[in-house]
């Protein structure tokens, strides 16, 4: 370890060099209780993974002075938002990009001045609280209306299905709209 000019020191003393330490024979085998084998695992309600998705949430805040929110709280806007985002970016195997943010704020209208009725219902019963890790479960469900076809998509599709009927992006049934 390097020593500040200060300390007194023998100029007749060999410098010690680094070394590596010993070399270990045979492989790493994930063979404790707690390794996962086989990857990611895959079910119902966990998603799927990206590199450096928490970049989403520094690139929602180019979209504050964007967003037409109704009653809806921002951050629970933001939270499911960001969460389809991460989703769009993840089907495509790599970080998020501002047009992830964008194709999510636009499928459910959130970048609309005057969106249709039965949207802002429907956004007004889904969205409320779901920036809480309490419900999970909303805002997953929230994400899982959006299919990996639409968001497999380029954002001007997306913006023509939303402005011939914003139904096209979603997985809603009619009566739930």
């Amino acid at each position: 370890m390097a020593a500040p000019d200060y300390v007194p020191t023998d100029p007749v003393q060999k410098v010690r060099g680094y070394s590596s330490p010993p070399a270990r024979g045979g492989s790493w085998k994930a063979n404790r209780a707690g390794d996962l084998g086989g990857g990611q695992p895959v079910g119902a309600r966990l998603g799927s993974q990206g590199p450096d998705q928490g970049y989403a949430l520094k690139l929602v805040r180019l979209f504050d002075d964007k967003l037409h929110l109704g009653g809806l709280e921002a951050e629970d806007v933001e939270a499911a938002c960001v969460a389809i985002a991460m989703k769009r970016s993840a089907v495509f195997g790599r970080a998020p990009v501002v047009h992830d943010l964008t194709v999510a704020f636009t499928v459910w209208g959130f970048l609309d001045t005057d969106p249709a009725d039965e949207l802002v219902a429907l956004r007004e019963e889904l969205f409320p609280q779901v920036r809480s890790a309490h419900h999970y479960a909303e805002r997953r469900a929230i994400v899982d209306m959006v299919s990996e076809d639409v968001l497999r998509q380029t954002h001007g599709q997306i913006e023509v299905h939303y402005d011939a009927d914003w139904r096209q992006n979603l997985n809603v049934e009619p009566d739930e709209a």
